[in-house]
């Protein structure tokens, strides 16, 4: 398997003063496992339990002082105990809620120790009255491999260099386009990324999300309390799909007879297991942007690969020559928020758009990104200046200059450009290639 990036966010853990127990999140099948047996090679010890095998549970579950259990793990692993540090990684540990209630004496007790926890659809363990100690967890999430890290797997690793001096990769745009349309296609879950990588064959990658939907619609169907909402993930994991990068309506969803709070429920149970995340808008131009939970949300699913493939889009995406002429540029919109997340490894970490106060104008600018304490207008399109009308809304009432457009066109800053209102300010041209550098081209620019 290839380097995760992540890797960096494990090893400033690590190097921390105060390492508390980490729990690392993210849904299923994203790599956490293969990330962490990675990481504990560079351990003196590392010690590996699964919390789906009854004799590790029932040894985890064992009253007895911390110091005596964790020489009994060595032996039961059979591994000798080496001069050194000691990692030991608690997986499927959302089967032992003795075991999360534990997690906050390992520091306590033992804090030479360095202990990690995964698990899916940890926080359902909140309903057999057990949860993470507060304060004394961290926490980091795993998401989709990102471009960089589609680079990385497929061998382009020196490109990155090269994105982070976007003024200089114009002579390579055409290519650099190539690839993103692929990872679009591809998506970042890492099994799928990693079978492209070894075969370069885009079609052969159904057979990969093939099985993964069904993995994840066995998963979240067990965690469903009533039949009812059962029935209403089954219909949200077969026709949500259809509806990423759409502001949606609960009520009667997909032109379902299931009622707002019915499919609000299973919505949860979905994000819960990080498979998707309803995104709120809001109405100010600056921090704090409240998300305003009574307007539609935008719906964001986790993964353009799945998504492309649950939602039978992935031929109209391979005879694309723009992704902003797919699916009315909401696939573009898509794959723009997914990158986002992983420009940090905050947990909390959630998206937004704006929109116009209630009685205002139909204005939407389609996300925003806090840098540096500035809210900074995204628009996912294509066309001229004039036609960004939701973006010069947004400047005319915000205390910045600086708006960003991510775009099929090559790198470029348009430096004064003039509102409705004769407002100038800048606008930075970004390829979704370097959405992974927006931070750092907004900083440069402000």
């Amino acid at each position: 398997m290839f380097k995760r990036l992540i890797i960096k966010g494990l090893q400033d853990w690590r190097n921390s003063v105060e390492h508390l127990p980490l729990v690392v999140r993210g849904t299923r099948q994203v790599g956490k496992t293969t990330l962490i047996h990675q990481f504990g090679e560079t351990f003196s010890n590392y010690l590996y339990l699964n919390l789906e095998r009854s004799e590790d549970k029932e040894l985890m579950e064992t009253k007895m002082p911390l110091r005596d259990l964790v020489t009994l793990l060595f032996v039961r692993l059979g591994k000798d105990r080496r001069q050194g540090d000691t990692l030991i990684f608690i997986d499927e540990i959302q089967n032992s809620p003795q075991t999360v209630a534990r997690l906050r004496y390992f520091y306590e007790d033992m804090p030479e120790l360095y202990v990690v926890a995964a698990g899916s659809l940890l926080e359902n363990i909140v309903d057999v009255n057990v949860s993470f100690p507060v304060g004394r967890v961290d926490y980091l999430p795993v998401r989709p491999c990102s471009f960089r890290e589609f680079l990385v797997a497929t061998g382009r690793e020196n490109q990155i260099e090269v994105m982070r001096m976007p003024e200089y990769t114009t002579p390579f745009h055409n290519e650099y386009m190539s690839f993103f349309n692929q990872y679009c296609l591809v998506g970042g879950m890492p099994e799928a990324v990693q079978h492209f990588a070894d075969t370069q064959d885009l079609l052969s990658v159904e057979k990969v999300y093939r099985r993964l939907l069904r993995g994840y619609m066995d998963d979240v169907e067990k965690y469903a309390k009533t039949s009812k909402m059962t029935e209403t993930v089954r219909f949200l994991m077969q026709y949500g799909w259809y509806q990423a990068g759409a502001v949606i309506k609960l009520g009667n969803f997909a032109g379902s007879e299931y009622r707002s709070r019915e499919v609000a429920e299973a919505f949860r149970l979905l994000q819960k297991a990080m498979l998707l995340e309803l995104v709120y808008p809001s109405t100010s131009t600056r921090i704090p942007a409240l998300p305003e939970h009574r307007r539609m949300p935008k719906l964001f699913w986790m993964d353009t690969g799945m998504l492309n493939y649950a939602a039978k889009i992935r031929t109209e995406i391979i005879s694309a020559n723009n992704l902003l002429d797919v699916w009315k540029g909401r696939i573009g919109e898509q794959i723009v928020a997914q990158e986002l997340l992983t420009l940090n490894n905050d947990i909390n970490q959630t998206r937004s758009f704006w929109t116009k106060g209630k009685g205002d104008s139909g204005a939407e600018v389609d996300l925003t990104w806090v840098v540096d304490s500035h809210l900074i207008p995204i628009e996912v399109k294509t066309g001229h200046n004039s036609h960004l009308r939701s973006l010069h809304s947004f400047i005319d009432e915000a205390p910045i200059d600086l708006a960003v457009r991510v775009w099929s066109g090559p790198f470029s800053i348009n430096d004064v450009v003039t509102t409705i209102k004769r407002k100038k300010f800048r606008l930075l041209n970004i390829p979704f290639y370097l959405v992974g550098e927006l931070e750092n081209i907004v900083r440069k620019n402000s």
